[in-house]
């Protein structure tokens, strides 16, 4: 059945999606309601047409500007610096920062040939000066690339006088010492707090 090998192989390039589960999604659209069927596809379609991407923060939106930019309650002397689009929305999740973001687009990483140019360095900067930044909170992932691209903003935004903040590390909620990694404990020795 080739369409229905085409739908699977499909599927199975999703991230986090092999091919069982990918053949599960199959079988569920095929079993199912049609006008679910057709919903979904239709959504598919259209999501590169509905979603762009927010013209102050680069964040994902349906408008020009983000709800977060244009939101009069966030605190507008705090910039959380992310990654990508995506992890805007796990932190806001939280529910515990209320600050404006900056969304990198990527993080430096010389051996796939992203450099800082190829990220909007620039554009924050001038954010931060413009805007009258106090705090810049650096919430890039304790790897390599985004240790390397943490570096790197704390050097270009050296002469703005700004506050500098990275998120904390270490052992997780519910975590096992017994199961952390060295440099997981060495960050979390590093970044303790007072009771």
């Amino acid at each position: 059945m080739k369409a229905l090998d085409e739908l699977v192989n499909l599927l199975a390039r999703l991230p986090g999606i092999g091919k069982k589960s990918a053949a599960r999604m199959a079988f569920f659209l095929l079993k199912g309601d049609g006008q679910y069927a057709s919903l979904l596809g239709s959504r598919i379609a259209g999501i590169r047409d509905a979603v762009r991407f927010c013209t102050q923060c680069g964040s994902y939106t349906d408008r020009d500007i983000c709800d977060v930019c244009s939101s009069p309650a966030r605190d507008r002397q705090q910039l959380c610096v992310v990654e990508q689009p995506h992890d805007v929305l796990t932190i806001e999740a939280s529910r515990e920062y209320h600050g404006l973001y900056h969304v990198l687009g990527g993080l430096i990483s010389p051996l796939e040939g992203v450099g800082p140019e190829t990220l909007h360095l620039d554009r924050l900067h001038d954010r931060v000066r413009t805007l009258g930044i106090r705090e810049v909170v650096l919430a890039t992932n304790p790897t390599v690339e985004g240790d390397t691209t943490a570096l790197y903003v704390k050097k270009i935004l050296e002469d703005t006088g700004v506050g500098l903040s990275r998120l904390a590390t270490g052992i997780p909620v519910g975590g096992d010492l017994e199961y952390a990694d060295r440099l997981t404990l060495a960050r979390s020795f590093r970044g303790r707090i007072p009771l």
